[in-house]
């Protein structure tokens, strides 16, 4: 019996499932047709595997504007949630326009892109 329960501990409830399937699915539609997920495969935009921790405008062989590799960003879940939201406003002289207002798929794609 304890051992049945603690591998419900360490399974995925439903719901986070749910969030992960869409993530994955919100990062197809909103953000993989410019960016990639496999390290080295760079397109329009840099490739975001390992982004979270990374620093911003680091990834070599990715065109970046001069604002965002002088921006002094490590990317965190707050920072992308900011850029995200609105990428000029947050780092003024970004080649990003895409914006991305719903902050629920914000967060399940920043999640998705956390590994969570």
């Amino acid at each position: 019996l304890l051992l049945a329960f603690a591998a419900l501990l360490g399974a995925p409830s439903p719901a986070a499932a749910q969030d992960a399937a869409g993530g994955e699915r919100a990062f197809r539609t909103r953000c993989g047709t410019c960016h990639s997920l496999e390290a080295g495969q760079n397109r329009a935009g840099p490739s975001l595997a390992g982004v979270v921790g990374r620093k911003a405008g680091s990834v070599q062989g990715a065109r970046y504007s001069k604002a965002l590799q002088e921006s002094g960003i490590t990317w965190d879940a707050q920072s992308l949630d900011r850029f995200l939201a609105d990428p000029r406003g947050a780092v003024p002289g970004t080649s990003m326009t895409a914006r991305l207002t719903d902050a629920a798929q914000r967060a399940a794609i920043i999640a998705h892109l956390s590994g969570r």
